[in-house]
């Protein structure tokens, strides 16, 4: 059974172009969601989630806030979370961790340096 890693971005054409570098990652199956509501639904309802990777501004809850309800919950205590950001605010990064995100990447990352981080993250 494929575990889940799933993409929360309110862009679709970033969700997507992420999904694509990553789908060849071995036992992964891809999801993309595109607001924190439906990100816990769909975490909430997977048998297996192997990571997150969320987008900081999105509407109606920010990224922040996403990983605040994901840790709230002891399912998902250790789940690797990624968060990206377009962000300028220097403190963005440094917030994010502190917040529970396992890594973070400034717009404009490199898909490949995010795939990397997650194999190291999830093996």
């Amino acid at each position: 059974m494929k575990k889940l890693l799933l993409i929360v971005d309110d862009s679709a054409t970033c969700a997507e172009t992420l999904g694509i570098a990553l789908e060849s990652m071995a036992g992964m199956e891809i999801r993309i969601a595109s607001s924190a509501r439906a990100a816990l639904s769909t975490l909430r309802g997977a048998v297996e989630v192997a990571a997150m990777i969320t987008d900081l501004h999105m509407p109606r809850a920010t990224g922040f806030e996403l990983i605040d309800q994901v840790r709230a919950e002891p399912r998902f205590a250790n789940l690797p979370i990624v968060m990206i950001s377009g962000d300028s605010d220097p403190d963005v990064a440094s917030r994010a961790i502190s917040r529970g995100a396992s890594a973070f990447f400034a717009k404009p990352y490199s898909p490949a340096a995010i795939r990397r981080k997650l194999e190291q993250l999830v093996c």
